[in-house]
């Protein structure tokens, strides 16, 4: 009896091909992004004079306007994005809520306050004066949901899901509260408040990517050292236990880079809402659930959609400029509602 070879089937790929293959993809986006981002803006440049202006070579005005304003607003901008980006992804792992971003830890609350504080109080009226303030501010709102969480946390003393996402919530909403009744009593305060709560990277300058750089390069290190404890927990409390992991250690490295990502953004731009709610889903739509891979193309991600909406900005009431926070807020919601009914977001 003769016996027939099967067909020889096609090779099946590593398992890390599909997401490097990602990672790639975003990392291309990214750059893409940010030469629109240097190319195109309210000054109508021709490609020839954006070459001539970032080699140097050009008029005066177009060397001022794509070196001193567009490329450190390009870095500005993707450094925010990825901070925020990541920040989203961590928030979401930790507190197991789909709807979660950086804002739920009480972040943009307390920067806001603590700004608002500085210049009604100190007297200190500059951005790079009220930026520290505002990022103290974070870093003291989240160290308080933190506490406040653990106080009704699981037996171990960590914060729960469920507790960080209640105190998150009530603390947010003190601060807000009282930010609103101080700003009230101050025009200068009102002005300036409105101003940064709007959430732009104009007349920010090179300055202000320095000034945060070393805060989200810090934080990226511990959401990458917080990545597998993440995909450990995401089988639950008891289980990550048995494994050997320290559930309140890992949550407290991860709260301690989305101070350290989303204080640090968030002070110098303002709130930018949407960017650490959506980058994380369509990310993880992408390479699934292991954070490994999740956290840098979800960070990669937020980094594009900073970059695209502030390039839309720039164009849509040219020769003025509308902030990104605006154009992600009013672009962001109807695409995230369209994301939703679309697919089935991945369970957490």
């Amino acid at each position: 009896m003769t016996t027939v070879a099967a067909p020889p089937s096609a090779p099946r790929l590593p398992r890390t091909r599909r997401p490097v293959l990602v990672v790639g993809i975003a990392v291309i986006a990214l750059l893409v992004a940010a030469v629109l981002s240097v190319a195109v803006g309210a000054a109508l440049l021709s490609p020839a004079q954006v070459w001539a202006g970032l080699t140097g070579s050009g008029t005066d005005q177009s060397v001022a306007i794509v070196r001193d304003l567009r490329i450190p607003r390009t870095l500005l901008g993707a450094l925010v994005g990825v901070a925020l980006g990541v920040a989203g992804a961590l928030m979401q792992g930790h507190t197991r809520n789909p709807l979660a971003d950086p804002g739920l830890l009480g972040v943009s609350a307390g920067a806001g306050f603590l700004l608002v504080i500085a210049i009604q109080f100190v007297g200190i009226t500059s951005l790079y004066g009220t930026v520290w303030f505002a990022f103290a501010g974070a870093a003291l709102a989240s160290c308080l949901v933190f506490a406040l969480a653990s106080l009704g946390g699981s037996r171990s003393g960590g914060p729960t899901p469920v507790t960080l996402a209640l105190a998150g919530v009530a603390v947010s909403e003190l601060l807000i509260a009282t930010t609103a009744a101080l700003v009230l009593r101050d025009t200068s305060s009102l002005d300036a408040y409105r101003f940064w709560s709007a959430g732009a990277l104009d007349d920010r300058g090179s300055a202000a990517a320095l000034r945060i750089a070393l805060f989200v390069l810090a934080g990226l290190v511990l959401a990458a050292a917080n990545a597998p404890a993440l995909n450990v927990l995401a089988l639950g409390e008891d289980t990550a236990r048995g494994l050997g992991r320290h559930v309140g250690r890992a949550r407290a490295v991860g709260i301690a880079a989305i101070t350290l990502l989303a204080g640090s953004a968030v002070a110098v731009t303002g709130p930018i809402s949407f960017v650490g709610l959506v980058a994380p889903h369509v990310a993880r739509y992408f390479t699934g659930p292991d954070h490994r891979w999740l956290l840098p193309v979800a960070g990669l991600g937020g980094g594009v959609l900073v970059l695209v909406a502030d390039v839309v900005g720039r164009l849509v009431v040219r020769p003025g400029e509308l902030q990104v926070g605006i154009v992600l807020a009013v672009v962001g919601a109807p695409f995230f509602i369209a994301l939703v009914r679309r697919r089935k977001p991945a369970r957490l």
